[in-house]
């Protein structure tokens, strides 16, 4: 049973009523409406998927007749009669002609495409939305189709230019109903209804209850492409089937604008109408099939629904901004469940499954590139009360709950593993062939409780291979390859799978063989495959020569993603070995000369019916059948036939020539009310006529108009374990079927034999048909639970197949062998963190997953060691099914190891996991100024200090390429003087920080280490900026008062307290080419200048009113980068007291010494306040001099600092300088 989901697409199947979707646009005088069944919005889909019985037709309901659509053009072939109800839109472009194109869909069609539960377990994100916003949806257990309107004029017309030239190919060219003319024609009963007033319209949504109703509600509105919303629209509304219709515009509003339709599964008395956005957002309620409404407001704009399975009035609404609500009312008051949800991924929980009929499952998303699987209750989805199935995190869009499964993919290593879990119990890797690499997987059908899976490997482009499981959805085995892919819209995937309805475990699949595409048959679901038998004669008569595997019978299995192509196939529950189709014959599927064929014994032999195109329909509950040709001219006949197609009567339903646009038919399996869509030329206004079939049948059917038929597979009786014989209707029997005749069946096992089984998990069948061990595969000699003393069923390399009937016969070599449980040490440990990855944060929960492929699961016990000095045991496996949590207090590497063990050996398997935290901060560390060849060494410091391994991304002498290491130091030597920018960024984990310096790179400079006074720390915030200022501040004092020209200094503040800084005087740009003594001893007497005015305390500043800052000279080193003390004002302190020791000590030994040295004069500057001061030496970067080792000294320097006009001082222009080089010091 599978949800319906609203919102996707505009043609979607409800359980009993169809709502239809129409389009209208010119086609060269003609009308032509498409139809396309394609993979629904709710996820990505398989449109061509194995059938499913819907809710209803497990359950014994005596509903009333249900009704079928279809719509004309893209196909040559459509039939309906399927009992889900449908919804389908008519669009039309300006010329007021008709077209329809499909969107999404994923329920059975009332067309020929059937398709089953196809949920896509891949990346490709689901569309939620289309070009007009919500889409009327529907929940019922049942899977629902959807229909996709196109709005470009160009593409119309192309199609319909396509449309005439194909349909002139085939016989009749043109001419209405020539093939047949000379036929007697029959009338049938017949109204017509004009929706007056609409002919701007260009979309119509229907709703026909069914049910022992009479009502029938449409929708029709004007959706203006160019703004991409609905401007007009009209509610109509029928009590007689469709033969007369009343407007309800004053009812709900003339100033309303209606968008979309919607109808609860379960009361079809219950109708939701929701308004346009744009104008106002509200919903129209009614409890009563459309005959009265009650308004309510939203406070949120509904992008798709999904209704309760069961519960008529509970809905969960999904929103544009990834918000999913909640109403048990019917939408009359909403609730909010979650933030964040996933498009498409939310689903209603299944009772005997889930513990609370009211859970909700839900995918949501908690980090970029990952999502979180969760459980809530209906209206307390608090973190209380949520449930985390599945411990870890999931790749996005991968959750699709569907029956007894749940699916979801978790990324391991970099690549994606899937994972299943069977009736809400642990989730276990599904083990596909060991060498199945899939690129994408998507689930086909969850019938039986088996799988069938699309995967597509390694090496393939456009088909897959199909697999079918075990029972628990773990164990896959090849069930076809090559089966033929398309790519449909919103990058959904479209596979060539057809399931044959009302007989189990037949199947259709288009499969390329040798760059060739053909039809395959099977009727044991998988196990053996055969290409069709093509008819023996055609439709005149003439013999057909095809002899296989030369020629074959081809059909269309799906709606192409080509709007012209063929493609449509239908069968029905009602008809059992009836299948209709369209194909061609020869050595391969074409889309040329197509015709449609017919079967009404299961796929053995195969009639030509019509040799151009025909949209058929399903009467009576498969009694008859109703066939409508494709043309783009107007019509006034359709045909009938009441011996399954051998034979067909003409009948006229119209006395005027109608454009057919869609057929409506009455929902249910009777079938006995038609209604067609269309008009009586290109400016008229839509045309309602319904075609009443009941005055055919005269009477009730009874048990003598029956025959039986037997199932075969090419005179094999026994299929699937069992013969099964069906009652039919005789031929031209023109009687009303019970419902409870219709499809009566016998059924009486056979023995089994070597054709009911399949080859098991790591077998593969040979030329032979046998099955034998594949290379990579290890055969077990028990199971993981199998427990000493006990026995269990070994596999002999068969199974059976899970829907097989067969009794046990004397083939023992085919069936499981019992073997008492052998006593097996451990194998097949595999340990990995929830989340895939070797990565961790520090404080966190970390979940590891522990799995034992082989071993005495309940008496293995497991340990695990975190590699931090603790560890963990368990007594057994089971015990662990929801992972090991561990929280690491340190970052760094741990070796995680899980050793299995038990009384015959042990395993072990290690993991490396890399513990981290969160990096805030990286700063990178270097002088200002280094010299040209000289190393130099830069150093990054991270907050915090400790966040694990850390890459380091170097970018050095501007170049582009970084440099990679692991230690946050490095030394580089710069070849080329001036401004260099040097970049580092630190990787840890998913962060990356990055820092950035500029160093000026000179052949020769001087520095000089400068402190502040103490009161500067306090407003020392830390931040680069702020000692950039400061920085600034300094550099323009300095130029103020000793007149050094700015483009000759430096400063830079460095990080930490106490707050320090370094200057740096570099040379002159003019004197780059003077001789180097000059430079040197210019450089040497700036030093001087200002060191002077720094122990003069002429270099000051003010922060802030109140606070001047005073800058000092130190010959100390210049402060840490970081400080690593409490007191930032001791530090500073030390360095005055130290520094006030060595003046002193200078002073005398200058003092005492001073006449003995050569070159030095010493001046200083009385200031009655304070001692004589001496000038401090100057720290420098030395460049040896070419003339020799000796040094030499400068000249007298004659400059006085007149003390009672602090701050200035001369030019330094003015200063004279001697030829001798400078001290060294």
């Amino acid at each position: 049973m599978m949800e319906t989901r609203l919102g996707c697409c505009f043609l979607m199947i409800f359980f009993s009523e169809w709502i239809c979707l129409f389009s209208l646009t010119s086609i060269l005088g003609g009308t032509k409406a498409e139809v396309r069944c394609i993979p629904r919005c709710q996820l990505p889909r398989v449109a061509a998927a194995p059938r499913e019985r819907t809710n209803l037709e497990r359950a014994d309901f005596d509903a009333a007749p249900g009704e079928e659509f279809d719509v004309f053009g893209e196909e040559p072939f459509s039939a309906s009669g399927e009992e889900e109800l449908a919804a389908a839109e008519l669009t039309a472009s300006e010329e007021s002609s008709f077209e329809v194109q499909p969107r999404l869909a994923e329920n059975e069609t009332s067309g020929p495409q059937r398709h089953g539960d196809h949920r896509k377990l891949s990346h490709p994100p689901p569309s939620a939305s289309s070009a007009s916003g919500p889409f009327p949806n529907n929940a019922s257990g049942e899977r629902d189709t959807r229909l996709n309107l196109t709005g470009d004029g160009d593409a119309f017309a192309l199609r319909a230019r396509r449309s005439a030239e194909t349909w002139s190919e085939f016989r009749g060219g043109g001419l209405e109903d020539t093939s047949v003319s000379d036929q007697e024609e029959f009338e049938l009963t017949s109204s017509t209804f004009p929706l007056a007033g609409d002919t701007a319209h260009n979309q119509a949504m229907v709703h026909w209850s069914g049910q022992n109703s009479s009502v029938i509600l449409m929708l029709t509105k004007y959706y203006d492409f160019n703004s991409g919303r609905v401007t007009e629209s009209s509610l109509w509304r029928s009590t007689d089937y469709g033969t007369t219709y009343e407007k309800l515009n004053e009812k709900v509003g003339t100033r309303s604008i209606l968008s979309y339709l919607y109808v609860s599964p379960n009361n079809k008395r219950k109708i939701m109408l929701l308004t346009d956005p744009e104008v106002e957002s509200s919903l129209l309620i009614s409890l009563d099939e459309g005959a009265s409404y009650q308004k309510h407001s939203l406070g949120f704009d509904i992008l798709s629904l999904l209704f309760h399975p069961e519960q008529e009035d509970w809905i969960l609404a999904y929103s544009h901004d990834q918000k999913l609500y909640v109403s048990i009312e019917f939408g009359r008051r909403w609730q909010l469940v979650h933030n964040n949800v996933v498009p498409n991924r939310f689903y209603w929980s299944r009772l005997g499954l889930d513990k609370d009929q009211g859970m909700i499952h839900l995918e949501i998303t908690v980090s970029d590139g990952r999502s979180q699987y969760i459980t809530c209750k209906l209206q307390n989805c608090s973190d209380g009360n949520k449930g985390k199935p599945f411990p870890g995190f999931i790749i996005p869009n991968s959750l699709v709950v569907q029956d007894e499964y749940v699916f979801i993919q978790v990324s391991v290593s970099g690549q994606a593993v899937h994972y299943v879990s069977y009736k809400r119990n642990a989730f276990y890797p599904m083990k596909l062939p060991k060498y199945t690499l899939p690129k994408d997987l998507q689930i086909i059908s969850t019938d039986e409780n088996q799988v069938v899976a699309a995967i597509q490997d390694w090496n393939q482009n456009d088909s897959y291979n199909l697999y079918m499981s075990d029972y628990r959805g773990l164990f896959f085995t090849l069930m076809l390859e090559d089966v033929v892919s398309t790519g449909g819209p919103e990058d959904n995937v479209m596979i060539d799978l057809y399931e044959v309805a009302g007989i189990k475990g037949v199947f259709l699949s288009n499969k390329v063989v040798e760059n060739q595409v053909k039809t395959y048959i099977t009727y044991n679901k998988g196990r053996d495959w055969r290409l069709l038998q093509a008819p023996t004669t055609d439709l005149q008569g003439n013999k057909v020569y095809c002899e296989q595997p030369y020629c074959s019978l081809h059909l269309h299995l799906h709606v192409s993603e080509n709007p012209y192509a063929s493609g449509n196939i239908v069968s029905k529950d009602t008809a059992p070995g009836v299948i209709i189709a369209s194909g061609v014959v020869g050595p391969e599927l074409s889309s040329v000369n197509v015709s449609i064929f017919i079967t009404t014994d299961a796929g053995n032999t195969w009639r030509e019916v019509f040799q151009e195109e025909y949209s058929v329909f399903f009467l009576n509950q498969g009694g008859s059948l109703v066939a409508i040709r494709h043309t783009p001219l107007p019509i006034r006949h359709i045909w009938l036939s009441f011996d399954e197609g051998r034979n067909w009567d003409k009948y006229s339903f119209t006395s005027s020539p109608l454009y057919v646009d869609g057929v409506l038919g009455e929902p249910g399996e009777d079938i006995l009310i038609m209604t067609i869509f269309g008009h009586f030329s290109h400016r008229s206004e839509w045309q309602l006529l319904k075609i009443d079939f009941r005055p055919i049948f005269g009477r009730r059917c009874t048990s003598e108009d029956y025959i039986t038929w037997q199932l075969d597979n090419e005179g094999e009786v026994c299929i699937m374990g069992m013969k099964r014989i069906f009652q039919k209707l005789r031929a031209n029997v023109r009687c009303v079927k019970a419902r409870d005749q219709y499809i009566s069946q016998m059924s009486d096992s056979c023995p089994c034999t070597e054709a009911d089984f399949e080859c098991d998990y790591g077998f593969e069948r040979q030329v032979d048909g046998s099955c034998t061990s594949a290379f990579w595969f290890v055969p077990s000699t028990s199971t993981r639970d199998c427990v000493t003393g006990d026995s269990f069923f070994n596999t002999t390399g068969y199974r059976k197949a899970l829907s097989n009937n067969c009794t046990e016969g004397s083939l023992l070599k085919y069936s499981p062998r019992q073997q008492k449980c052998p006593s097996q040490a451990p194998r097949g440990l595999q340990l990995f963190t929830s989340e895939g990855t070797f990565v961790a944060t520090l404080g966190r929960n970390v979940t590891f997953l522990v799995f034992l492929e082989e071993g005495l699961g309940s008496m293995t016990s497991i340990t695990v060691d975190f590699g931090d000095g603790t560890a963990i045991s368990y007594v057994n496996i089971s015990s662990i099914d929801d992972g090991v949590k561990h929280i690491y207090n340190k970052v760094g590497i741990y070796q995680v190891s899980a050793t299995a063990i038990n009384h015959l050996g042990f395993d072990r398997v290690f993991l490396y996991l890399h513990v981290s935290c969160q990096l805030e901060q990286v700063q990178l560390s270097a002088p200002l100024v280094v010299i040209k060849n000289k190393a130099v060494n830069f150093t990054t410091t991270l907050r915090p200090n400790s966040v694990g391994t850390v890459t380091y991304f170097w970018w050095l002498d501007n170049k582009t390429e970084p440099l990679v290491t692991l230690d946050g130091e490095i030394s580089f030597t710069f070849s080329k003087e001036g401004s260099h920018t040097v970049t580092v960024q630190a990787l840890a984990g998913n962060t990356v920080h990055q820092d950035q310096i500029s160093v000026a790179v000179y052949d020769y400079f001087r520095s000089h280490p400068l402190v502040f006074s103490s009161n500067l720390d306090d407003m020392n915030p830390g931040v680069s900026e702020w000692r950039e200022d400061i920085g600034r501040v300094v550099k323009t004092c300095i130029v103020q008062v000793t007149g050094i020209s700015e483009d000759q200094l430096l400063v830079t503040v460095l990080a930490g307290l106490p707050t320090t800084a370094e200057v740096f005087i570099v040379p002159e740009r003019r004197s780059r080419n003077g001789a180097m003594n000059e430079k040197w001893a210019h450089l040497d007497q700036l030093s001087q200048v200002l060191l002077r005015a720094l122990n003069q305390d002429l270099i000051e500043f003010t922060v802030k009113p109140g606070l001047q800052v005073n800058v000092y000279a130190t010959r100390l080193s210049p402060a840490p980068l970081v400080d690593s003390s409490d007191s930032g004002h001791s530090g500073t302190a030390v360095i005055m007291l130290v520094s006030v020791v060595l003046m002193g000590l200078a002073i005398f030994m200058i003092y005492k010494f001073k006449r003995k040295i050569p070159g030095m004069n010493t001046y200083t500057t009385e200031q009655p306040d304070k001692e004589q001061e001496v000038i401090p030496a100057v720290t420098s970067i030395a460049v040896p001099n070419p003339e020799g080792d000796e040094l030499t000294s400068l000249d007298h320097v004659d400059v006085q600092l007149d003390s009672k006009s602090r701050g200035y001082l001369p030019s330094h222009t003015d200063i004279k300088l001697s030829d001798e080089a400078p001290h060294v010091f």
